[in-house]
Order: C-alpha cells, then structure tokens, then sequence
C-alpha cells in the first residue's frame, strides 16, 4: 500500500473508512459506475474488473488455463486472485454469495461474467 509521508496510520485508516462509507451510499449500479469511473483510472478500474470476472470461475473449480481463455485475465491474476478468494479477507465471498442469493430471489440464473477480454 501506497505510504504517504505526513498521514498517520489512523489518518490513513479513516479516509479508507470514509471512503468504504460514500460507497455504502450507492444505491445502483449506475451510481457505482459513475462514482468509481470518477475515482478510477480506466486501467484501476479495468484491474478491479478483470479480478472480480474470474471469481465465479474459480469458485466453480476451473482450471487456470480455462479461465484465461474464458476471460483474457492473465494467468498470474487469477493466481493472486485465487489466493484471496480462500486466505483473503471474505470480501470475494461475501460479495459473490449475496450476488447468488439476489439472483435466485429474482428469479434469475447466477451472474455470469463476459466474454474474453483483451489485454
């Protein structure tokens, strides 16, 4: 993590809070594209994407290789990837399951994540 020089550690802390709370604040997908394409580079913004579309994959058991030719994410992110998905912080669970369980009460099959990606 970036260190900046003149910002304590609780400092630090509570921007991360503070900005974890605007997110809470979103209320669709809209809002939460809007705000993170204002606070992302196009290539953060891309590297969070490319993370999140190989979740579902490797819950499901596929092979590495597999999930680079479904995905184009590189071999070595989804390596990083899967580490955090099972020594992580639960986030890629917590956010997968709700993701499953919204979709089952609507009715509708679980997410599937796009075609392959270039780049």
């Amino acid at each position: 993590m970036k260190q900046h020089r003149n910002v304590t550690a609780r400092q630090e802390a509570l921007s991360e809070r503070s900005l974890f709370a605007a997110v809470l604040t979103l209320k669709t997908v809209d809002e939460c594209r809007a705000s993170f394409r204002d606070l992302c580079t196009p290539a953060e913004l891309q590297a969070i994407a490319d993370r999140w579309a190989v979740v579902e994959w490797l819950q499901k058991g596929l092979p590495y290789r597999e999930i680079h030719r479904l995905t184009g994410v590189s071999v070595t992110t989804i390596g990083r990837v899967a580490r955090f998905v099972v020594t992580g912080n639960g986030g890629y669970q917590i956010a997968s399951q709700r993701i499953e369980g919204h979709g089952k009460r609507n009715g509708e099959e679980s997410r599937r994540p796009e075609g392959p990606r270039h780049g």
